[in-house]
């Protein structure tokens, strides 16, 4: 099990004891007004000039009667700490304003009813709204392992694989350098072997041998020579 560390358990103490000491005054408060009276509450209002005086009493009764018990059991801090701070956002407005900041006279010890103390009920208040309540409280048992579990939607998903490196290219061959060649006629290879005195048929006989012209030729013989298609022969002194 992984240990908070000790500032934060600190703090937790400390929110504790704030909620308890503000939750007990708005208990008070709460159950003074139920002593007196809704109808007393209310006529106490309309003499202070608050607008809807009896509505303005059943709301601050029970705001501070059922919100300081909130704050003391850390029940729904969120919506008591905002019903409170806006309760004593209402009594500073038209009630504590204008009687200053004390609420009881230095020189002569008399009560003025200054704001200071609604002014740092309804700033603590504000602060539980905004989750300053600690974790020692109802709020934390009871909603923190259902935001802790995540739901279908909110599992956390595997990593994406990673992709696979591209293989290296390959070297294609360079075609040769033909600056300065004739290429090669088509249907023909480049260099070609040369051709055999007779190649066989396709029947697979011996194709036949060209015959010189002296055995074409009739009345010539093998030494005859031939000049522009005329017999010329050997002894000739012009040959």
């Amino acid at each position: 099990m992984r240990t908070r560390p000790l500032h934060d358990r600190l703090y937790d103490v400390a929110a504790l004891t704030a909620r308890v000491g503000v939750g007990i005054v708005f208990l008070a408060h709460g159950w003074q007004k139920i002593q007196v009276g809704i109808i007393a509450t209310s006529r106490s209002f309309a003499q202070m000039d608050v607008p809807a005086p009896t509505a303005a009493a059943i709301y601050a009764t029970f705001t501070e009667l059922l919100g300081g018990l909130a704050l003391i059991a850390g029940l729904g801090l969120p919506i008591a700490g905002a019903l409170l701070f806006a309760d004593m956002a209402g009594a500073l407005v038209f009630v504590h304003a204008g009687n200053g900041l004390f609420l009881v006279d230095q020189g002569t010890g008399t009560a003025r009813g200054g704001f200071e103390l609604v002014l740092a009920l309804g700033a603590a208040s504000l602060l539980f709204a905004a989750g300053g309540g600690g974790r020692i409280s109802l709020d934390h048992r009871l909603f923190s392992r259902r935001r802790a579990a995540p739901g279908p939607v909110d599992a956390p998903q595997p990593p994406p694989p990673e992709p696979e490196p591209a293989p290296p290219p390959r070297d294609e061959p360079q075609p040769p350098e033909t600056r300065g060649k004739r290429p090669p006629a088509k249907g023909r290879s480049k260099k070609q072997p040369d051709a055999p005195d007779a190649e066989p048929a396709p029947g697979g006989e011996p194709a036949a041998r060209p015959r010189p012209a002296s055995e074409i030729i009739e009345g010539t013989g093998p030494d005859d020579v031939f000049v522009a298609g005329r017999r010329k022969p050997r002894d000739d002194p012009g040959a």
